[in-house]
């Protein structure tokens, strides 16, 4: 699992492992029953306080993203994403806002965006097992 955390953008971290961490689900990339990293191991990877971790991976319980199994760790929950159709759309909807947003400031106009995502999708299709 490869989590992106920005300091700059004003969202707490822990919300912004929450987010992530739903858009996976929600878009499939990562499997019902997959194990997520130990708090202690994704807190090393993005160089934060575990207890970060340990927040976010409380919210996502009790949103019913993940499953805390003792002494095994933490999963995403069985039966794929619960988040209803309108809160993927709000999801999806602030990624292609700060796509955007990014892509203007890059000077890349909506066709050449519209052609690197198109590209990007086929190298992420491809990369599936």
């Amino acid at each position: 699992m490869h989590l992106r955390i920005t300091s700059g953008d004003g969202l707490p971290i822990y919300l912004q492992i929450v987010n992530q961490v739903k858009y996976l689900a929600a878009s499939g990339r990562l499997a019902p029953g997959e194990p997520l990293p130990s708090v202690r191991a994704l807190a090393e990877q993005l160089l934060i306080n575990p207890n970060t971790v340990a927040r976010a991976y409380r919210e996502l319980e009790a949103a019913g993203v993940v499953v805390t199994r003792r002494g095994a760790g933490v999963y995403l929950a069985e039966g794929g994403s619960p988040l209803a159709p309108a809160a993927v759309d709000k999801v999806l909807n602030e990624r292609i806002d700060m796509l955007l947003a990014e892509a203007s400031h890059f000077g890349i106009g909506l066709d050449e965006l519209a052609r690197r995502l198109r590209e990007r999708g086929k190298i992420l299709r491809s990369d599936k097992p």
